[in-house]
């Protein structure tokens, strides 16, 4: 399958970043190469781009498709939470700039053996990494009633979770759950009528909170916030599109904190704790989609774009 992703607040992005002819910048979740193409065609020959992902097909075909600009580009396989090291491995000591897109891509959903739609019937799967050994299968079949409830209450913000849960483990008791369309059939069966005809999917919060759980998005997100605004050179800029309420807030406090860190009493009337700002917030509030691009591309819907700029 041809790996199409529309990449989400494109221009929003490509603006944001403020991308200097010959600075260096990083594409932390490098999908298609939507966004790097367009960050790449701003860069002279003195430019770098680096590209980072954990999917191998991603890997590929990003390669393939950035091809043209040569040596101004570095592809790695990896997770962006070891972007630390990644940019220690190329010699570079700071960056002009970071993109992160936290969405599962358009590739992932509509590739049906990846498991990660509820719309389509396959194994439970669910890896970012295919190397990974975990599977979304393992979490369903293994972790026990109390935990399952935890996972979809924390991570999907589900109500029925209580019911979900029960009801996944009853499940397995006769067979293991195998595929995306029987883990659906018993979140179904987990609501009342009124809620599973209600507008959007009914398994859409269980499958998040499950893929969440997998792939340690949260926790990667929270442990990497600090090594990416450390990597920046001052002027640099991180950008950062979510596409959940749970993303959004670790962004939006962590960029707070890195603009306000005194942690002194209110009634203090100097700081004392000698912590200093890092930087601004540039988006005081989130930049959302158009509606036009909502319409062209309905996964947008969701999407919010921060950025932080290091002083």
């Amino acid at each position: 399958m041809e790996f199409n992703h529309v990449s989400v607040l494109l221009d929003e992005c490509i603006e944001g970043l403020a991308i200097k002819e010959d600075g260096i910048y990083v594409d932390g979740t490098l999908g298609g190469a939507g966004h790097a193409y367009e960050v790449c065609k701003k860069l002279s020959d003195r430019g770098t781009f680096v590209g980072i992902d954990q999917d191998a097909t991603a890997i590929a075909k990003s390669t393939e498709r950035l091809s043209e600009f040569g040596g101004k580009t570095r592809i790695v396989k990896s997770n962006y939470t070891y972007i630390k090291s990644v940019l220690t491995d190329l010699g570079i000591d700071g960056v002009d700039g970071i993109l992160l897109d936290l969405g599962v891509s358009s590739y992932q959903l509509d590739t049906s053996d990846r498991g990660f739609s509820y719309r389509m019937d396959a194994p439970l799967d669910m890896r970012m990494d295919q190397d990974q050994q975990l599977t979304a299968r393992t979490i369903v079949n293994t972790y026990d009633e109390r935990t399952l409830y935890e996972v979809i209450k924390t991570y999907g913000e589900e109500r029925f979770a209580k019911n979900i849960a029960r009801n996944i483990v009853k499940a397995r008791e006769q067979s293991p759950i195998e595929t995306t369309f029987e883990l659906v059939e018993i979140i179904k069966n987990s609501m009342p009528a009124k809620a599973r005809n209600s507008k959007g999917h009914p398994a859409k919060r269980t499958f998040q909170a499950i893929r969440i759980e997998l792939n340690r998005e949260l926790e990667v997100l929270q442990n990497s916030l600090d090594d990416m605004v450390s990597a920046l050179n001052p002027g640099g800029r991180l950008c950062i599109i979510t596409f959940h309420s749970l993303e959004d807030r670790i962004v939006k406090k962590q960029f707070r904190t890195w603009e306000n860190p005194c942690t002194c009493p209110p009634d203090f009337p100097v700081c004392v704790c000698g912590k200093r700002p890092l930087g601004k917030v540039v988006t005081r509030k989130p930049i959302l989609p158009s509606d036009e691009e909502m319409e062209v591309n309905p996964r947008s819907k969701s999407a919010k774009l921060r950025i932080f700029e290091k002083s």
